[in-house]
């Protein structure tokens, strides 16, 4: 009884292992520049087993049998960036992060932003979470250094030679900085939104970072996540709203929600919300 109960459970449970991991590995790389060599290799893998199914094709089944271990190795040269970065993440799982420290990176960002409001210097931060920024951004110049208000200052300097284009910070660290967001394709939006804001949106669009932006004409300060926009905050809204957001997953976040983060589908595009603000006037493209 043991036996059979044994024969049957085991092949159940790699089955369900396999299945697990496929679905995974599917959805992860959904989305990502990988994704049509992901259907097109599968579609070539499933047609040629067709055929020698159906035809009884020996020797191209020999074929197939001999060279899946090529397919293997092939595999892994051909997604190597997306089998990299899932690693990646998982390596970097704040397992042992700390809500004091995440504050103490929002505070960063809040002096940052509040200084250069107050001067009217214009900046665009994105704060990297699970997705990877450097597969949806172009150009960039590599920083990798601590994240404070006196570098990020320096950085958005309108005399400095890096001071156009977003910042990329990763935890306490900046990472990239001059890099080019996508822009929004949305038709709904405010005409008097300029290139940095619509940069803005468009990369929340396509990940899970928080965008912050302040504008170069008006001072105003904005930030969108998700697809949404929210413009003419104010500090402390802006403290509760990076809170909120990056504060209070960190305490449960594991491999589950890990995972979850994965494969979440991507919210539809929402409306932009302004606050209360008096429409800024037309300017120059980034401002």
């Amino acid at each position: 009884m043991w036996t059979n109960i044994q024969a049957v459970w085991r092949p159940a449970l790699e089955i369900l292992i396999l299945a697990v991991v496929i679905y995974y590995a599917f959805r992860f790389v959904r989305g990502t520049r990988g994704w049509p060599v992901v259907i097109g290799f599968v579609i070539v893998l499933l047609a040629l087993a067709l055929l020698t199914t159906l035809l009884d094709l020996k020797v191209l089944r020999w074929l197939l049998g001999t060279f899946s271990a090529f397919f293997a190795v092939a595999s892994l040269v051909i997604f190597q960036p997306e089998l990299r970065r899932m690693f990646g993440e998982l390596g970097n799982l704040p397992f042992f992060g700390t809500a004091h420290e995440q504050r103490e990176n929002i505070e960063v960002i809040i002096q940052t932003v509040e200084r250069l409001a107050d001067v009217r210097i214009g900046a665009l931060i994105a704060i990297e979470q699970s997705i990877q920024l450097q597969e949806a951004v172009e150009a960039g110049i590599p920083v990798d250094c601590e994240a404070t208000p006196e570098m990020l200052e320096t950085i958005f300097f309108p005399n400095n030679a890096i001071h156009d284009g977003g910042v990329i910070l990763k935890r306490d660290r900046i990472m990239q900085a001059a890099c080019i967001f996508p822009l929004t394709q949305r038709a709904d939006l405010s005409k008097s939104l300029g290139t940095r804001h619509r940069a803005a949106i468009g990369l929340s669009e396509e990940t899970d970072a928080v965008v912050v932006a302040v504008s170069e004409e008006t001072g105003s300060i904005s930030y969108a996540y998700k697809g949404q926009f929210v413009r003419g905050i104010s500090v402390e809204e802006l403290r509760a709203f990076l809170t909120s957001v990056l504060v209070r997953p960190v305490k449960a976040r594991g491999v589950v929600e890990w995972l979850r983060s994965r494969t979440t589908e991507r919210p539809k595009p929402a409306p932009a919300v302004a606050r209360s603000e008096a429409p800024a006037p037309p300017g120059p493209a980034g401002k």
